[in-house]
């Protein structure tokens, strides 16, 4: 395929980049041209989303078969650049969220669940679930009937800047005792960002169109699989010590926020890793093993160094301290 990628730098973006070339597609990004060197065999636009003109620019008069937007903050800039490429583009995928459905998120929800209000032409937001649907009905506008809505649940793997894997790898990597989140049978749903990366790129080329849950298959993996798994392809001399939310939360630990095993207000959620992706299964979404995602992205830590963070994540290092994971290791050591 002919490949436009709005974005292409970060973390689901630059997997797309790679997978395409993989293929052998044709790829162009556009993108400011601040955070990396384009891949070799790339075609960099350099154009700065939030300006209509210099995207309008920057785009030309070229001509596309897909596109894949990775843009997560004001609808307008979704909206602008899908109305300049619909008549010169055939394919239109949008990476969404799981957050554009309204909460709390029913149990075993699917593409069928309600969803929150969002404006198309909406400015920017700090509600990241209206902004992200402002964004699918920005794309739905120019796209009807040749729009892929990949509402994606937690992604991880190789490139992640949201502060989840690398965070818990680096933590790994110290050694010692450290806490983890009971219970270690909680299951946790993922999906590796190669994963649908290739998705995305196959369901372009057939033309699919809708809107589809993207994350892995329900009760696959625990978060003692995850963090076990991570222990064995690293080879970290670290004790696993698993503490029932209640006393993390005495001791002012939000150890799970990062896995959304629990909210804020140390609620429990339902609905986060239960999500029906059986309409994405049976188009063609595929898997890889939990090693392999947890290995490659240690070793891109190890080749790259850690990344920066996205301005929109927390940083687990502000919010846990130390002393008192101490305290609470002391504890339970008793």
């Amino acid at each position: 395929m002919k490949l436009l990628v709005l974005g292409g730098t970060h973390h689901v973006g630059r997997a797309v980049v790679e997978a395409a070339l993989e293929r052998g597609d044709e790829v162009s990004t556009l993108n400011r041209g601040l955070s990396r060197d384009p891949a070799p065999g790339v075609r960099a636009l350099v154009a700065d989303r939030t300006d209509f003109e210099s995207v309008r620019r920057a785009l030309g008069d070229g001509q596309w078969d897909a596109v894949v937007d990775t843009w997560a903050w004001a609808p307008r800039v979704v909206r602008d650049s899908a109305r300049l490429l619909s008549g010169r583009a055939s394919h239109y995928g949008y990476v969404s969220s799981r957050a554009v459905h309204r909460w709390p998120w029913p149990a075993g929800a699917d593409e069928q669940a309600p969803l929150v209000d969002g404006d198309p032409a909406g400015e920017e937001t700090a509600d990241y679930a209206a902004a992200k649907r402002g964004g699918e009905l920005a794309v739905l506008e120019s796209f009807a009937g040749r729009a892929l809505l990949a509402r994606a649940g937690m992604i991880l793997g190789p490139y992640e800047d949201v502060g989840r894997i690398p965070w818990w790898l680096r933590r790994l990597e110290k050694g010692g005792r450290v806490l983890a989140p009971a219970p270690a049978q909680r299951p946790v749903q993922y999906l590796d960002v190669r994963d649908l990366a290739v998705w995305m790129l196959r369901s372009a080329e057939r033309g699919l169109a809708g809107a589809f849950t993207v994350t892995g298959p329900p009760g696959a993996i625990t978060l003692g699989d995850l963090l076990t798994a991570a222990l064995e392809v690293t080879g970290f001399d670290t004790e696993l010590v698993w503490a029932p939310p209640e006393l993390l939360s005495r001791y002012g630990l939000p150890l799970g926020l990062e896995f959304g095993l629990w909210l804020p207000d140390g609620s429990a959620p339902s609905g986060m890793h239960d999500a029906d992706v059986s309409a994405a299964l049976a188009e063609g979404l595929t898997t890889r093993p939990l090693r392999e995602t947890l290995a490659d992205t240690w070793a891109w830590l190890q080749a790259e160094g850690d990344p920066t963070p996205r301005a929109d994540a927390p940083s687990p290092d502000t919010w846990l301290d130390a002393a008192a994971e101490q305290r609470l290791l002391d504890q339970l050591s008793h």
